[in-house]
């Protein structure tokens, strides 16, 4: 069973793309957040990734240009800078923004709760990092894609068994 130890709060990270089908690739650092020996960690609520272009007020649009998708993918283990299958354990959530040569928009983005110990339907991490990776498959000239990943999380505490479920499933998604 979690619980809750901290509100809500927010960990963002934005990626600029200047290259079409080249990945980006940040890390989201949670070292202070994640403690073994307390068996503390992250519980994420929500996920949301927010698509801009080269500037905060440029079109997304014109930024991607024709045809072309833009993929995001939240992980807790490292993929290499690659982007993955929704199969993955390691997957937290994905997203992806669809733009078409009618400039017309499509979004849809999923979040994956493993549930172990929480009531309310979080993605409880145990990893001291995170991994953001995204995508385009577009980009207009010398336009760039920007994609910020929004977290809503809280920390929370675990029961030594519901820790090490999550410590084994975290490692067996390794291989």
């Amino acid at each position: 069973m979690s619980k809750k130890k901290t509100s809500t709060f927010y960990l963002t990270e934005r990626l600029t793309l200047s290259a079409a089908g080249t990945p980006g690739t940040a890390t989201i650092d949670l070292g202070a957040y994640v403690d073994v020996a307390d068996r503390q960690a992250i519980a994420i609520e929500s996920v949301d990734f927010i698509y801009q272009g080269t500037t905060a007020d440029t079109r997304i649009a014109s930024a991607v240009g024709a045809d072309g998708d833009v993929f995001a993918q939240l992980s807790d283990l490292n993929r290499g800078g690659t982007l993955q299958f929704a199969d993955d354990r390691a997957l937290i959530a994905s997203g992806c923004l669809t733009v078409d040569s009618a400039n017309v928009l499509s979004h849809s983005s999923d979040m994956f709760p493993d549930l172990f110990g929480a009531r309310d339907g979080v993605r409880i991490v145990v990893n001291d990092q995170m991994y953001f990776t995204a995508e385009s498959s577009a980009v207009a000239g010398s336009a760039a894609v920007n994609v910020t990943v929004r977290i809503k999380a809280h920390v929370c505490s675990l029961t030594a068994k519901d820790w090490m479920a999550i410590a084994i499933q975290s490692t067996a998604a390794d291989n």
